[in-house]
C-alpha cells in the first residue's frame, strides 16, 4: 500500500498510477478477483485481468523487451546513418510523417526495467532449450552505445583539434532517464568509464540524482548545484535530457572551440550541436 500511495501523489502527470491499465492476476480465482477489483477502485484507465500470474508477468516482460528491441534498431541505424553522413534525426522525422512509424529515437538504455528484463527471459529462454538472437542481439547494441558514445565525443574533439589528454569534459545528467531521480543500472557510467581511460578530466552535473547514492554506488562526486559549474570545458554531452537543463546557458561555462554533444536530440538544432 506505501508504494500504491507514492504513485497516487503523482497523479498530475500523465503516465502515472491511476492512467496506466494495470494487468493483473491472481494465484487463485478469489485472490485475482480480489486484486482486479482493488485496482479498478483506483485505476482511471481500467483493468486487464490476466488467466495467470506468469501470464501477467510474461506480459511485463516484452513489453521491456519490445521497447529494448525498437530502441536497439534506431541506435543501429544511427551508427549506420553515421557512416553515410545523414543526421538521423532528420531521417526519424521525415519517417514519422507515417502514420504506422513507431517514432523511437537512438540513446542509451539503463534503468531497472528495460535494460534488465530482456535477460531474464533470455536467460529462462536459454534453459528451456532455446537461444533468443533478437532479444540478446537488441541488447548487445544497447549496451555498446556508451563505448560508442564515448569514442564518437573523442572522434569529434580531435577534429576540432582539442586536445584530449587533460581536457576538461563535462556530463549533464546522470539518472537512467530524464527528470527521474533513479541512478540504478545507469548506461551513463559507461560513457563517463571510457572518458577516464582516454585521461579526461571527467565531471558530471546532474541537479535531481541523489549525490550519496552516486557516491555510494559509483564513486563519483557528482555536481548537484549549478552555481559550483565554475571551470570551463572542451566539451559538454547531454545525456539525459533533463527539464532543468533547458535554461542552462552552455556558453558561460565552455571554452572557446568546444564541442557541445547531443545524445538526446535535446536542444534546438539551431545550435548546430554534434548528434547521435
Amino acid at each position: 500500500m506505501v508504494i500504491l500511495l507514492k504513485e497516487l501523489i503523482l497523479v498530475i502527470k500523465k503516465h502515472t498510477l491511476i492512467n496506466i491499465k494495470k494487468i493483473t492476476s491472481g494465484s487463485n480465482k478469489e485472490s485475482a478477483f480480489f486484486i482486479d477489483n482493488l485496482y479498478k477502485s483506483i485505476i482511471v484507465a481500467g483493468t486487464y485481468k490476466a488467466k495467470s500470474i506468469k501470464v501477467a508477468e510474461a506480459a511485463k516482460v516484452i513489453e521491456n523487451c519490445q521497447r529494448d528491441i525498437n530502441i536497439a534498431f534506431v541506435n543501429e541505424l544511427s551508427k549506420i546513418f553515421n557512416l553515410m553522413q545523414i543526421d538521423t534525426n532528420d531521417v526519424l522525422d521525415a519517417a514519422s510523417s507515417k502514420w504506422n512509424f513507431l517514432n523511437f529515437r537512438p540513446g542509451i538504455v539503463g534503468g531497472h526495467c528495460i535494460g534488465v528484463d530482456p535477460y531474464y527471459l533470455a536467460q529462462k529462454s536459454i534453459n528451456i532449450g532455446y537461444y533468443p538472437e533478437i532479444i540478446l542481439g537488441g541488447r548487445r547494441i544497447n549496451d555498446s552505445m556508451g563505448s560508442y558514445i564515448s569514442k564518437s565525443v573523442i572522434k569529434k574533439m580531435i577534429k576540432k583539434n582539442i586536445v584530449i589528454n587533460n581536457s576538461s569534459i563535462l556530463i549533464l545528467g546522470f539518472t537512467f532517464k530524464e527528470n527521474c531521480p533513479d541512478t540504478r543500472n545507469t548506461k551513463v557510467i559507461d560513457i563517463y568509464n571510457e572518458l577516464i581511460e582516454y585521461n579526461a578530466n571527467v565531471k558530471v552535473f546532474d541537479p535531481i540524482a541523489n549525490k550519496e547514492q552516486v557516491k555510494k554506488e559509483y564513486d563519483i562526486d557528482i555536481i548537484n548545484d549549478v552555481s559550483k559549474l565554475t571551470d570551463k570545458f572542451d566539451c559538454a554531452i547531454l545525456s539525459v535530457s533533463h527539464n532543468d537543463f533547458k535554461n542552462l546557458d552552455l556558453k558561460n561555462i565552455m571554452n572557446q572551440n568546444s564541442l557541445v554533444y547531443d545524445v538526446k536530440n535535446f536542444y534546438s538544432r539551431t545550435l548546430n550541436y554534434d548528434r547521435l
